[in-house]
Formats: structure tokens, sequence, C-alpha cells
């Protein structure tokens, strides 16, 4: 074991081709599933891909598609609809993704710790370009909210903003290697105590709808839409969509505080090829040399003791050959090592291609099993594997414990313009006992020395007073969904025990509108409490718990809870009573959002129903509907920030109520808290109406 510092991976969370969280990713690896999809003409059509590129000859019909990449639950995160659909979908899955992963390490994403760092990165998207390119929109929201709604510059500060993150907030771009290098950006801040907590990845939704592309000879796309990394077969790559995010904390706090722990980042490195190779696209053989060696020495560790590589692995031609190269010399000296890459199973996610890699060989060391390269067979006789310390894994088997130490793995990620960036990672430690760790009442705090845990099966609690869980979603059909996969969690092997459980929903759940909860003392109890909660579907919601009965048995703590657990159904905010359980990985929370879509070059603009006369108040009320994305005067009694508004919007209104209408309103005035119909009248009273003064006027007279 080495003493250099490591980082711990907390809380990890993504959506992938064929999958909508990492538990779902997990089963397609260990499956050996390609979740690479080839779409019929119907489909195609249907989504917008003109019928002359359909028939031409070279186009391959085939994505890693990312599901409902098109949805986004807008409210949860303070977005009117109109500013939802404006926004591009890479921001809206980021957001969502990151609220995942601090609930999975365990934190509230309401009330992370303080200096929770975001590094993150995306990708052009036909959205943000369609956007600029939209007159109707710019004049709707203004050019500078457009820009802001749309370009990957903003892509941190948006997760920063909306999550309320005050730690270091970068928006990172190396190209292919992006989400990687956030990685090591973020590693690096936390060694250097710039931030206490950081989430890193990146995002690659090009588009949310259904695409193929032109396959041409000689280029990086494979003819028939599959990613054969290595194999003899291999003859391109194939793009996809996803998010991943892992969050992170200096392994010494982790252990100290008992958190739940995927794996460990020993070390990291970042390099370019400079000069060093045939092409600005194409990849350098002492790069990622330099970047391998440098990563495994500030790990204190030799590439020697490595078990798997997580290569870049394109199937390209090129690109292989010249990463095989470097690897093999990088890890010269090392016992048979397996290669592979999670390009064969969804596809080259571009900016999230790094961060999809180091997930999955997180997953391995954490499940301390390796999962194969898919469509593959015999490796390309051009790479003599043989002759190298690799060789291809074609089946899934048990990741077998090494003659001491850890298992480690290695995972690099290459970019074009040549930023090559490396990773070491150890599989999580054991989980150590909840004596020592920073133990805490629980509460709802952003207080990070709250007691938390670590994956594993915890003691089953059969006696003493029953355990509160509180659970809460913005809508009771949310609430129900949320209840039904703790049961199925609780009931799974190596499930956390019921003071772990009740610690985590505690500590690192947003306390939201629509609220339950029930209360037990086994795991059993727990899961049949909550699947009685799932079955009453939208009327879950303010219900008294399921297993109640095991409260009101005249036991003095089991009172206090169920008065505290009636205190949560009406809304308070609660302190719940010590349970001397810790965070622990549990199913995170549903999203339920609506598609907004996105936005295509060449698409028409709608309709527009034609313009009626109207007085200068009827319009002006309009304006507000309209930019406040309201369905009707109903809501004219609410505030502005009641019903989604925000600084960014004052100042487009601002704009438009001078430009259309010659109305000069002062800023000042959407920060008072007025109801719409008397802010609407404010901004239409003349500048010579003084009421206030009309008022003093009178009495003095």
């Amino acid at each position: 074991m080495t003493d250099a510092p490591a980082v711990a991976i907390v809380g990890m969370s993504g959506r992938f081709p064929g999958a909508r969280d990492v538990a779902g990713f997990w089963t397609n690896l260990r499956d050996g599933v390609c979740s690479i999809t080839d779409f019929d003409e119907e489909e195609l059509l249907a989504d917008g891909v003109p019928a002359d590129e359909l028939r031409h000859p070279g186009y391959v019909p085939s994505k890693g598609y990312l599901a409902d990449a098109g949805r986004f639950e807008h409210e949860l995160f303070g977005f009117g609809a109109a500013e939802a659909r404006a926004l591009d979908p890479q921001v809206r899955q980021l957001l969502e993704t990151a609220w995942s992963a601090l609930e999975d390490a365990g934190y509230d994403p309401r009330a992370a710790p303080d200096r929770t760092g975001v590094y993150v990165g995306g990708e052009p998207s036909e959205h943000a370009l369609a956007a600029q390119l939209d007159p109707g929109l710019r004049a709707r929201l203004g050019p500078m909210q457009v820009r802001m709604f749309t370009d990957r510059e903003f892509m941190a500060g948006w997760v920063s903003y909306r999550l309320n993150l005050t730690g270091p907030s970068m928006t990172v771009q190396t190209a292919c290697s992006t989400s990687l290098a956030t990685v090591h950006l973020a590693v690096q801040a936390l060694l250097l105590s710039e931030c206490d907590l950081a989430l890193a990845g990146g995002v690659s939704i090009d588009t949310p709808y259904k695409r193929g592309y032109l396959y041409e000879p000689g280029g990086i796309f494979s003819p028939d839409g599959r990613c054969r990394p290595f194999d003899e077969k291999a003859a391109g790559t194939v793009g996809g969509n996803g998010v991943g995010l892992v969050v992170l904390k200096r392994l010494e706090d982790a252990l100290a505080d008992g958190d739940p722990i995927h794996a460990v980042v020993r070390g990291t490195a970042l390099s370019n090829d400079g000069a060093g190779r045939v092409g600005f696209t194409a990849p350098g053989v002492d790069g990622q040399i330099a970047a391998i060696v440098e990563a495994w020495a500030a790990a204190g560790l030799e590439p020697s003791d490595a078990r798997f590589l997580e290569a870049h692995g394109t199937g390209t031609d090129l690109g292989d050959r010249i990463e095989v190269a470097a690897a093999a010399a990088a890890f010269a000296d090392a016992p048979r090592c397996a290669i592979g890459s999670v390009k064969s199973n969804v596809g080259h996610l571009n900016a999230a291609a790094g961060v999809t890699g180091l997930i999955k060989a997180a997953l391995m060391l954490r499940h301390r099993t390796m999962v194969p390269t898919v469509n593959v067979s015999r490796p390309h006789p051009d790479l003599d594997l043989d002759s190298t310390p690799f060789h291809l894994l074609t089946a899934t088997t048990e990741w077998a414990p090494p003659p001491s130490g850890p298992r480690l793995a290695g995972v690099s990620s290459l970019g074009i313009g040549g930023t090559n960036v490396h990773v070491v990672l150890e599989e999580p430690p054991a989980r150590p006992s909840s004596t020592g760790t920073r133990a805490a009442t629980l509460r709802r705090s952003d207080d990070p020395a709250v007691g938390h845990g670590t994956d594993g099966p915890g003691q089953d609690r059969g006696d003493g007073p029953p355990l509160v869980l509180p659970l809460s979603a913005r809508t009771p059909a949310q609430l129900a969904t949320a209840a039904g996969r703790l049961a199925q969690a609780l009931r799974a092997p190596g499930a956390p025990s019921p003071a772990d459980v009740a610690c985590t929903l505690a500590t690192g759940r947003a306390a939201l509108d629509a609220r339950a909860y029930v209360t037990a003392t086994t795991r059993a109890e727990a899961a049949a409490a909550l699947d009685a909660l799932a079955a009453r579907g939208e009327a879950a919601a303010g219900g008294a718990a399921a297993g109640e009965a095991a409260v009101t048995g005249g036991s003095a703590a089991g009172g206090l809870r169920s008065v505290l657990g009636e205190a949560w159904l009406r809304g308070e905010d609660v302190v719940w009573p010590r349970t001397g359980g810790r965070r622990a990985h549990l199913p995170t929370y549903p999203f339920a959002g609506e598609h907004h879509g996105a936005l295509t070059v060449g698409a028409p603009p709608p309709p527009r129903p034609p313009e009626q006369p109207q007085d200068t108040r009827t319009a002006v009320t309009g304006l507000f509907l309209t930019t406040l994305d309201l369905t009707g005067t109903q809501d004219l009694s609410r505030t502005y920030f009641a019903v989604g508004g925000d600084s960014l919007t004052a100042v487009f209104l601002v704009g438009e109520l001078r430009d259309r209408f010659g109305l000069e309103a002062p800023i000042e005035l959407f920060l008072e808290e007025l109801p719409l119909e008397e802010l609407i009248s404010r901004v239409l009273a003349k500048p010579d109406d003084d009421p206030l003064g009309d008022l003093l006027d009178e009495f003095d007279a």
C-alpha cells in the first residue's frame, strides 16, 4: 500500500446508451451487451433525417443513442418551461446527473458542503448552433441570454449556480479526453485543498434525436455501425451520446467520515504530444507514455502492478496501433494484463468518453469482476499483442486478487489536439467500523461531518425503537416510485443496514414537497412498508407510515419518532434522532421531467398566430406571460420569482419593455415581493405618477 495522497470516488452517476443509470450500465457491461442502436428508416425520417441523406450508399443508421436525452425536470432546478426549452440538452442532463451523483455520495444536492468544486466539459451541439441562428429566439430572450443558455462555456457555472456549490467551477475542453482531464484537475484541486468535495466529468449530446452517419473509406467511422477495439475486424469507431459524473473527496477525509467509496484514485497525469505525431488529429507515442508513467509515479506505484487497462480504444487502425505501442512500453514489466475499451459497448462518447471508461473500471474494481470488450474475437495481427503484456477480454471473469496488494487498474483517454490523460485506480478499501468515524446526530444539514456509511451488508437490527425512513419528491407519483426503488434495494444482497438507510435519507436527500415516511427495525420490515407506500401510487404523499403501528406501542423514543414523522409530513424542517448510521449508496431521485426537445439547424420556425391589435396593458401582460411561460392570468397574483423568474429574465424584460413599448422599468422593481399584476401596473404607471407622493400631499392638505 502506497503512502502517497489519494482521492476517493464517493459518488457516481451517469446516463449511457442502453442504461438510464450506473446500475443499468453495470448490468450491461457484466452481461457483454452492445448498446449501439440500429435505426430503421421510419425512425430516422420521423426524427428529421432527410430522405436523400438516408439514400446515400455510405449512410450507416447506427449510434450509441441516449434515450430521453430531451427530458428535463426543469421545476426542480428553478427554470421556467420556456427557459428549459432554450437551455442546451447537455446542461439539462448535467444538472440532473450532478443531483444524482451527490445523492449517491450521500449528500443533499441542495445543501452540499462548502467548497464543493465543479469540473465539467461538453460537446458542440446542434441545439447551440441552431439557437444562435434563430432570430426569433434571440428576439424573445435576448442574444446574451441565448448564449448563456446554450454555450458550453457556461456549463460548470450553471451546475454551481443551481446547486449553490461554492468551490472552483471550471468548464474544461480537451476534445475526446475532456472528462478524464476534469478528473485530473479535480484531483489536483482536492490535494491542494482548493476544495473539499468535487464533481468531475462530462457530457456529449450532439443532438437528442436519432441519427446515423456517413461512412467514408479511410475515415475514422466504422462501415458497419460497430466498434471493435484491438480486434482483427476493427475498422473504425461509432459515435454516441452520454453523460457521467463522479464525486471526489480526499481519501483520508472519506475514511475518517466512513464515506461510501466506489474506488480510489491513486494518481493522475496529463500530457500533450506536441509536434511528435504525424498530424494534428493523430495520437503520439511519447506523450502517452509520459502520461502513464507520471500517473503511476504520482501514485507511488509501478505500471507493472496493474491487471487491467481501460484504453481509449477507438477501433481505428492508426489509433489502436499507437495506443498499444505506447501502453506496451509503459507497462513493459507487467505480467499478463487485460486490456479493453467501453467504446465497444456504447460507442465513442466524445467529451464524456473518459469518465465513462473511469466509471466502468471503478465498477469492475468494486465488484471484483472483469468484463469483456464486446464484438471482438481475436486481436488484430498488426498489434502483435502476444509480444506485449496485454490480452483481450472476451468473457466476464472473476478478478482474482493479486499476490500482494490491492487490485489496480489504469484508465487512459486521448484527445484530438494531443492531450493525453491517465488515471490509476485502486479497489475500495474494506469497510471500516463505525467506531472513530465522525458520526453525528442525524439532521438535515450541510455539515460534512455528519456520519455516513460504505457499501456492504450492515447489521440488520431487530430490537430497540424503530427507525424513521423519511422520503420526499416533487410529486406524489415520484414519491411512490422512490419508495418502490428503495424497497427493491433493501432486498438486494449486501444492502445497507436500516441505520445507514435512515441516516442517508435524513442527511443526503433534499426536502421536497411530496412527503411520506415509514418506520421499521429491520430491512425486511422497511422493504414491506415501502412496497405498501409505493402501491398507493399518487396517494402516497401526506399519508402516515405503513409501519406506523410499530411506533405507537408505548416506547418514548418511538413516540418521539412518530411526532417527528408527522412534523415531516406537515413540511417542517426536522432534526432526526441519532441512529449510529452512516451514509450509504442508495437509489437516487426518480426524475420525471417532460420532453423539451432541442433545436435543429434548418428546421422551419414554428408558425406564429397573426397579431391582433391590443391595448398596452394587454400587450405588456402578454409579454410577461409568454416570457415566463405562464398558461393564464391566474398566475398574475403570484410574485415574479414565485413563477420562475430570475435576474437574467428580468434584464431581458426590462429591455423588451423599453424597446417595444418605450417603458422604463427599474430592475429593482422585479426584486420587490409584488404580485405580477401590481408589478405590471407599476411598469405602466406614467413617470409623473407617484402614489406615495400623492398620499403625502393629501396628508399635507
